[in-house]
């Protein structure tokens, strides 16, 4: 029996496209028809990407064909799906902290460099310049702060807050405080896995009462590890900043740093790189240098990453002893120590405000395999 296209597009009509609320005919569906004797081929395209709508589409195509036209045809279906690509919206998830406006991680690939000295002292810069600041410690097991904001003997109070109990952060120089060293004896140590240091930051971070808060800065362990990636599936943040030394040895852990951030599946914007210990300047010899780590180490590797370079920081015995007793540096007045916070200060939040500008919010990452946490090479 010769069959008709016209008969086969009429019977098609009779069949509703999944989701488009018209016939498949109607919806531009049917793209093509071809006729051979009893032999019928359809080219199909429809816009539902579940196997649910396909199979049922195609079984319909089949059954109305041989009830309608010929029930001996024989069919062949070429089934397509064209869904919708989903316009990028990048749209916090997850649970941001209502008041707090920024989020900056700092961030090194290696231990030692003075990573939590830069984090004291850009927060106490902030607060001098009128910001609005907290920091978070989150390095569980060796938290630092407490003692660098002279606060290791304060406990966090319990307050009231629309019902709920609270957490109030610890507050000195103007900086809100809170670090697992406020729940710890100063020998004891936290020998705790993953899952329970992740759960105590969670508890510091949105069971605390911030407030009003221009930047929350994160002061993360060395490393690429479990903690970074509960803190960035918590929180929405939007930008990191990854300080380093400038001898090799720190500088090729401070790119895995970079890239941790540059992960397709974290995408967290690296405001720059923070060059510490950059060079040694004794006070009996307030105009030499010596680059006893090395010399533009961090700079050209910024240069080289296609990242900003924020300032570099020079090796000063009074940094370290104003750390020990918990007095940030950056509260010295009219010293090269301050001028050299303030000028990473500034250029920190010029990087932030130029990534707020050209880019929408960041979203907490939703890790669903680990590919994206794990040394894996791209082809």
């Amino acid at each position: 029996m010769k069959l008709k296209k016209t008969d086969i597009l009429k019977a098609l009509e009779k069949i509703s496209a999944p989701g488009e609320g018209q016939n498949l005919v109607e919806s531009g569906s049917v793209t093509n028809v071809q006729v051979f004797g009893d032999e019928v081929e359809v080219d199909v395209t429809i816009k539902n990407p579940s196997l649910q709508a396909k199979k049922k589409t195609e079984v319909e195509i089949l059954k109305i064909i041989h009830s309608e036209v010929y029930e001996k045809a024989k069919i062949k279906v070429n089934l397509k799906v064209d869904a919708p690509s989903k316009p990028k919206v990048n749209q916090i998830k997850g649970n941001p902290i209502p008041g707090i406006q920024n989020i900056i991680a700092v961030a090194s690939g290696k231990g030692g460099v003075g990573k939590s000295t830069v984090t004291a002292n850009l927060a106490v810069t902030l607060a001098k310049m009128g910001f609005k600041v907290g920091l978070l410690d989150t390095d569980i097991y060796g938290p630092s702060m407490p003692i660098m904001f002279d606060v290791a003997s304060e406990k966090p109070l319990s307050i009231n807050v629309d019902g709920k109990a609270k957490m109030k952060p610890i507050e000195n120089y103007g900086v809100k405080l809170l670090s697992i060293g406020f729940f710890t004896q100063p020998n004891q140590a936290v020998i705790w896995r993953g899952p329970m240091a992740a759960k105590a930051l969670n508890q510091m971070i949105f069971d605390a009462h911030w407030g009003e808060l221009d930047f929350l800065l994160l002061d993360l362990p060395p490393g690429t590890g479990d903690i970074h990636l509960s803190i960035m599936q918590s929180l929405p943040v939007t930008g990191a900043v990854v300080v380093s030394t400038p001898q090799e040895i720190a500088l090729a852990d401070a790119r895995k740093g970079v890239a941790m951030f540059q992960q397709e599946a974290i995408n967290v914007p690296v405001l720059g790189i923070v060059e510490n210990m950059a060079y040694f300047t004794p006070a009996e010899l307030p105009d030499n240098k010596y680059h006893i780590f090395g010399e533009n180490g961090a700079k050209n590797l910024s240069e080289d990453l296609e990242v900003p370079f924020l300032g570099e920081i020079p090796l000063v015995q009074s940094i370290r002893e104003a750390g020990d007793v918990g007095r940030p540096a950056a509260l010295q007045t009219a010293t090269p120590t301050e001028e050299a916070f303030e000028e990473l200060t500034k250029n920190v939040v010029q990087e932030l405000v130029r990534r707020n500008t050209d880019l929408p919010p960041t979203e907490a990452i939703k890790i669903t395999t680990m590919a994206g946490c794990s040394a894996v090479k791209k082809k």
